[in-house]
C-alpha cells in the first residue's frame, strides 16, 4: 500500500468509525509542528492506528502561518473534520480539547515543548532527540516522573522488529561478551537537510522568530538555520542529533546499558563548504562499564559521513565468538575463536554458526537505505505510534519512554561536547553533569 492509499483508507475508515464510538472515549490530539518528519512520517503513521485507538486529530500548531494553513487543510482533508489551525505550543497546549500531543519540531526545541505539554497535563509523542543540552533532558525528566503523563520518545527503532530479534539474543547470553560496536551512518547526499525553496517562502513577519529560537541564541531573523537547522549549532549537530542517536538508543535497548561512561569525538567539514557548522564527517567513540566489570564493558565506535555511502546503514556487535548485523539480523562466526589460536591459550575453540535472527525481509548490510528501507521504516513507525497510544490508553510506560530518552540525550550531549572541546568526557552521576577532563 502506498502512503497516499493509506491516507485515503484512514481517513475513510475515520469518519464511519467516528460515528460509531462516543466521543468521551476519545483521545482528541494536537500536532505541533507541521514539518517534514511531521507529513513523511508521523501522520500517516497517526492515522493507520487512529481508528482502532479511537484516538482524533482536532487541532496543528506551527508559529510559521503557510504551514499552519497548510496543515490544517491537510489533516482536515484526512480526518474527515475540521483541524483547528493554532499559532503556537502556548496556544495548543492551553486548549481543552486538546488530550495528548505529538511533538514534531526542530532538535532543540522537543524537551522544552516536551517539558511544557507535560505540565500542561499533556500526554506526549516527542521526536528525537529528545535533547541536544543536557540541562533541557533534566528538566523534561524531572517533568515526566512526577507527573501521570505518559510520553514516548521518536526513536522507533525500539519497536522494529530486528532491534527486538538482536535484544533477545544478547541478553539470551549465547552472543558472548560484547568487546566493541561499530556503528555507521554512510550517505552520499549532497542535498541531504537543504531548503532552499522553502527559505525562499519564508518572511520574517509571517512566523515568530524569538519563539523559533527559544534560549538558544540572540542573533537576528535568519532563515537558513530556520530551515536547515540540522546544518546549524546551537541548534543540532546533524549526524550526531538524527542518525547517532536511533543507533545509540537501540544500543542501549539492547545490551539494557543506560549511557556511556566516557566519550572523544572528532569531526569537520570536508566536502560540503557551504556556510553549515555540523560536520559532514565525524566519528565518536564511547565506553560504557567499568574496566573489567563481570564483562559488561565494552567500547562503541560511531562513524558518519554525508559524501560517500561505502558501507552504509548498519551496527555491527561483536564478541569473541563472533559477529552480529543488528539490521541484516545476521548472525554469524566471522572473527570468532578459531581452534589454531584458541589451543595457544588454551582453550576450546568457540565460533558462533550462522544464522538470521528473524523472518521476513531484512536490510542487506553494508549499503545506503533504498526504498524498500523506508517502507519498513514507514511500518516501524506506525508500530511506535501504536505502542504510544496503547499506553495512552493503558497507562503503562511506552518502549521508548522518558528514561530511554533520557539516557541518549546523555550519549548525544557527551559526543557534542567531545567534538567541540577537543576532549575526553564523562558523565557525572552525581550532578548529572557532562564533565571535561574524564
Amino acid at each position: 500500500m502506498t502512503r497516499r492509499q493509506l491516507l485515503n483508507t484512514a481517513a475513510g475508515t475515520a469518519l464511519s468509525y467516528s460515528r460509531i464510538l462516543g466521543a468521551n472515549d476519545r483521545v482528541r490530539t494536537g500536532l505541533l509542528g507541521f514539518s517534514d518528519r511531521a507529513h513523511d512520517a508521523l501522520i500517516p503513521a497517526f492515522f493507520a492506528n487512529a481508528t482502532q485507538q479511537n484516538f482524533q486529530m482536532v487541532a496543528v500548531a506551527d508559529i510559521w502561518t503557510l504551514r499552519r494553513d497548510e496543515g490544517s487543510s491537510y489533516l482536515s482533508k484526512i480526518a474527515g473534520t475540521r483541524v483547528e489551525g493554532v499559532r503556537n505550543d502556548e496556544e495548543l497546549f492551553a486548549r481543552k480539547d486538546v488530550d495528548a500531543v505529538i511533538i514534531a519540531t526542530a532538535d532543540f526545541q522537543h524537551a522544552p515543548h516536551g517539558t511544557a505539554a507535560v505540565r500542561a497535563d499533556k500526554d506526549a509523542y516527542i521526536e528525537k532527540p529528545l535533547a541536544n543540552q543536557i540541562a533541557d533532558a533534566r528538566a523534561l525528566l524531572k517533568a515526566v516522573t512526577s507527573s501521570n503523563r505518559v510520553v514516548q520518545i521518536g526513536t522507533q527503532r525500539r519497536s522494529a522488529k530486528n532491534t527486538i530479534a538482536a535484544r533477545d539474543f544478547i541478553q539470551s547470553g549465547e552472543f558472548g561478551q560484547i568487546n566493541q560496536v561499530r556503528l555507521t551512518s554512510h550517505f552520499n547526499q549532497p542535498a541531504r537537510w537543504l531548503r532552499p525553496e522553502m527559505i525562499a517562502k519564508l518572511r520574517a513577519e509571517d512566523t515568530d522568530w524569538n519563539r523559533w529560537r527559544l534560549h538558544r541564541s540572540s542573533e537576528a531573523f535568519n532563515g537558513r538555520h530556520y530551515f536547515e537547522f540540522r546544518l546549524f549549532w546551537p541548534y543540532s549537530t546533524g549526524m550526531f542529533d538524527q542518525w547517532m542517536v536511533h543507533q545509540i538508543d537501540a544500543l542501549h535497548m539492547i545490551t539494557g546499558m543506560s549511557h556511556p561512561r566516557t566519550a572523544v569525538a572528532s569531526g569537520g567539514i570536508y566536502a560540503y563548504r557551504d556556510g553549515r557548522t555540523s560536520p559532514d564527517t565525524a566519528i565518536a567513540v564511547f565506553e560504557y562499564g567499568q574496566p573489567g566489570d563481570a564483562g559488561k564493558a565494552f567500547q562503541v565506535e560511531f562513524s558518519g559521513r554525508m559524501a560517500n555511502a561505502a558501507g552504509g546503514t548498519e551496527d555491527y556487535y561483536y564478541s569473541q565468538k563472533g559477529s552480529l548485523q543488528t539490521g541484516a539480523g545476521k548472525v554469524s562466526g566471522d572473527g570468532g575463536l578459531i581452534e589454531r589460536y584458541a589451543k595457544l591459550a588454551g582453550r576450546s575453540a568457540d565460533v558462533l554458526a550462522d544464522r538470521q535472527l528473524f523472518d521476513g525481509p531484512a536490510r542487506k548490510p553494508g549499503r545506503q537505505p533504498s526504498g524498500e528501507d523506508e517502507l519498513r521504516a514507514d511500518a516501524t513507525t506506525s508500530a511506535h505510534m501504536k505502542n504510544w497510544m496503547e499506553c495512552v490508553r493503558s497507562r503503562k510506560a511506552p518502549v521508548a519512554d522518558i528514561h530511554a530518552g533520557y539516557g541518549h540525550s546523555i550519549a548525544l550531549c557527551m559526543a557534542i561536547t567531545a567534538l567541540h572541546t577537543g576532549r575526553k568526557v564523562s558523565f557525572d552521576e552525581k550532578t548529572e553533569e557532562v564533565v571535561t577532563g574524564a
